[in-house]
């Protein structure tokens, strides 16, 4: 697989995601469905943004080495969230993503609200390998 970073301006390098990512020569692609703050037994963890930015990115790292990838992988997410502040604020929970080597094109929306009233956050992504 064959993967290109497009980023006309650098700006978006400094918080962690590129402008687009072509890749070509991929065998697989994986659409993950959202990832939120719901444990393995399927409850709802309440919390604030940081802790369920972390969880939601663990079920994301689970469901990704089910498939035989990582972080790396991703070259596409979307993140949904009930207040951008506060995941402005909750940055230091996704810190892991550049050091796992993630660098996908990204969307950033706020939403009035998730599925369930607790949910703070929810990650998309789309993986290639």
């Amino acid at each position: 697989m064959q993967r290109r970073e497009l980023n006309p301006w650098d700006w978006s390098l400094r918080y962690g995601f590129q402008q687009a990512v072509e890749v070509t020569g991929a065998e697989r692609t994986l659409y993950c469905a959202g990832q939120t703050a719901i444990d393995g037994d399927g409850n709802v963890v309440d919390g604030d943004m940081a802790a369920q930015t972390t969880l939601a990115l663990d079920n994301l790292e689970r469901v990704l080495a089910d498939a035989g990838m990582t972080f790396a992988n991703v070259v596409r997410v979307t993140w949904y969230v009930t207040s951008i502040d506060e995941f402005r604020a909750a940055a230091h929970a996704r810190a892991r993503l550049g050091e796992a080597g993630m660098r996908s094109a990204s969307t950033l929306v706020q939403v009035s609200r998730l599925a369930y009233p607790e949910l703070k956050v929810e990650v998309t992504a789309t993986a290639a390998a």
